[in-house]
This record gives structure tokens, C-alpha cells and sequence, in this order.
């Protein structure tokens, strides 16, 4: 059976296999696309949750918690990896919780904050009522260490690193583990 097709519908036939064919070609990488910031994000909170769980591995109480307190307080970034909970190399488990800045008993409920984004309002009176604490405290962004954070991230799209305030270590009654104020003193490579 022989059916007439017009040039015309022979063109439109081909035009639609034309479109298919490029759409298979561009959809796997229109969907990579929007796949890789949510990888790089997954990547950066994992990078993040090792970080700390390190420093917190080589921190030092007055009396050492059976389980280790982790307090995020403020609106964070790099958190989603980190509130799921763990348990150090040591064995003891690391309990997350979130609090808000103004929390009256945090020194009671925390062994360890992690610390977001908060006004300086907010900054101010949560490192006043950590003054005679043993609580290791840690910003998410870098320019709190000069204004009372032990530690302080510098997340980047291939490494997190830390710098440590001196100062800040001295007053807290957590003691630091020289290692740790080493490797706070190696910079990134260079790209």
C-alpha cells in the first residue's frame, strides 16, 4: 500500500525527529546542570561536619562529657550533614541540637556551639554568657574570630579551612591540642 505524503508533512516529520534528537542530546546536560549545586552543597556540609567533628576531636574539657553537646544556634549554611548526628572516632556520640542565640541556659546544654549568622546584638550576648564557660564555640564565617569564636570556617568549592583565635582559647577553659593551631596555619594552595 503506497500512501501519498506531501513535501510539506515530510518536512514537518522531519523537523520533530530534528527536535527529539536535540532535545536527547541537550536534556542529560541541562539535568547535570541542576544536579551539581545541590552535589556541591552536599559536598561542602560534609566537608564541614569533618572539619568540626576534628576540632572537636581534639578539644579537651575540665570534665569530659560522656556525650558531646553541639548547639547550632543561628540561621547556617553548612549544617544539613552536621545535624544528623555522629559519633567521633573515639566513640562517643555527638548529639546536635538547635538553639536561639538568647537561650538562658546554654552553657547548661551545650559542650559546643556552632555558630550561623546572628546580628551583633545577638553575637554579643551569646559570647557574654559563654565568659567562664568551657564552651568551644565556632563560626561558620570568618569574621567572628576576631570578635570572640575559638574557631572560625573558610569554606570554599574545594576545602574548608579554619583559623583559631588565641585569645578567645585561652579564656575558654577548653584545651586545644597544639596539632590543631598547626594545621589552622597552613594555607590553601594556590589554584
Amino acid at each position: 500500500m503506497n500512501v501519498a505524503v506531501s513535501p510539506a508533512e515530510r518536512s514537518l516529520s522531519w523537523r520533530r525527529m530534528l527536535l527529539v534528537a536535540v532535545l536527547c542530546l541537550l536534556a542529560p546536560r541541562a539535568f547535570a546542570q541542576s544536579l551539581a549545586p545541590a552535589s556541591l552543597a552536599d559536598q561542602r556540609a560534609q566537608a564541614v561536619t569533618q572539619v568540626v567533628l576534628g576540632i572537636l576531636s581534639y578539644a579537651r574539657w575540665p570534665v569530659e562529657p560522656a556525650q558531646l553537646r553541639l548547639c547550632i544556634i543561628g540561621p547556617t549554611q553548612y549544617t544539613d550533614d552536621l545535624v544528623k548526628g555522629t559519633t567521633q572516632a573515639t566513640g562517643r556520640p555527638v548529639v546536635v541540637q538547635r538553639l536561639l542565640a538568647d537561650h538562658p541556659d546554654i552553657v547548661n546544654a551545650c559542650d559546643a556551639v556552632y555558630i550561623g549568622k546572628l546580628t551583633a546584638d545577638e553575637r554579643g550576648r551569646l559570647f557574654a554568657s559563654l565568659i567562664g564557660h568551657p564552651v568551644l564555640s565556632i563560626s561558620e564565617g570568618g569574621d567572628q574570630c576576631t570578635v570572640g569564636s575559638l574557631f572560625c570556617l573558610r569554606v570554599a568549592d574545594d576545602q574548608v579551612s579554619f583559623e583559631v583565635n588565641l585569645d578567645s582559647v585561652a579564656r575558654s577553659g577548653v584545651r586545644i591540642h597544639p596539632s590543631v593551631l598547626q594545621l589552622s596555619r597552613r594555607r590553601a594552595p594556590a589554584p
